[in-house]
């Protein structure tokens, strides 16, 4: 039986968690650590915290939101957001997180993925990257920064490779044609990355009902990270793991 992570995302902007679609729209879903508590009562695997307007507004992740959502889990929690160099990555796992992510800062300096995996451990460095389509390029897809908003004309998968190469422990694309959406997980997109690195591969952007979970685990996904469909209570996590149970995957 294959064995999957669940993990809830906490999108947060203003201290609180929020949801939109493809990066837009946002809406108010409450308060981190209520969240936070809740999901680790329901039966989460894990818990991401992105502060996601820290690198548009050039600030640095609100460590103090940090420290109170820490105070109250009790499964790994990932921090990402405005996350730019090695003092930061300590700063915020001194706050409590157990793994970082960072996107725009390793795209732009990718020698940091290098060396905070070697100060900190691989174990402990996620390097997210947002794609959408783009036809022009050899798997399909490019890698955008700056929460979404700025082309690189990098290739997706080749970034990827490159990312777990330098020491990434854990690969998580998000698919900004698909986030919000609730049509499904970007599939091409697991598949590709998935052949493409050693490392676990996180499913983000599209859930919007159980089987689209169980397509994102047959397209590789070993952790399955979810928002809106969470936060609103369209599905809950007991209901998601009874459901992968039920078609051979442990959660």
């Amino acid at each position: 039986m294959k064995k999957v992570v669940i993990m809830p995302c906490l999108d947060i902007k203003e201290g609180r968690v929020v949801k939109g679609v493809q990066f837009v729209d946002l809406r108010d879903a409450g308060d981190p650590v209520e969240c936070a508590r809740a999901y680790c009562a329901a039966g989460a695997g894990e818990l991401a915290f992105l502060d996601i307007a820290a690198t548009v507004e050039g600030r640095k992740t609100m460590l103090e939101t940090v420290r109170r959502v820490a105070a109250v889990v009790t499964v790994p929690f990932t921090v990402g957001g405005g996350i730019g160099s090695l003092d930061d990555v300590e700063a915020v796992l001194a706050a409590g997180a157990d793994r970082v992510s960072i996107s725009s800062a390793a795209f732009r300096r990718p020698g940091l993925i290098d060396a905070a995996a070697r100060r900190f451990g691989s174990e402990k460095i996620v390097v997210a990257l947002d794609v959408d389509r783009n036809a022009v390029l050899p798997s399909g897809y490019e890698v955008y920064i700056d929460g979404g908003s700025t082309a690189t004309g990098r290739d997706a998968v080749q970034w990827a490779r490159e990312a777990a190469d330098r020491g990434a422990g854990i690969i998580l694309p998000t698919s900004k044609s698909c986030d919000g959406a609730k049509t499904g997980y970007d599939l091409p997109l697991i598949r590709g990355i998935k052949a493409a690195v050693p490392v676990p591969v996180v499913a983000s952007g599209g859930a919007g009902a159980l089987k689209h979970f169980l397509e994102a685990v047959e397209a590789g996904a070993d952790i399955l990270l979810a928002a809106s469909v969470f936060h609103f209570g369209e599905i809950t996590i007991p209901e998601l793991k009874a459901y992968l149970e039920q078609n051979g995957v442990r959660s």
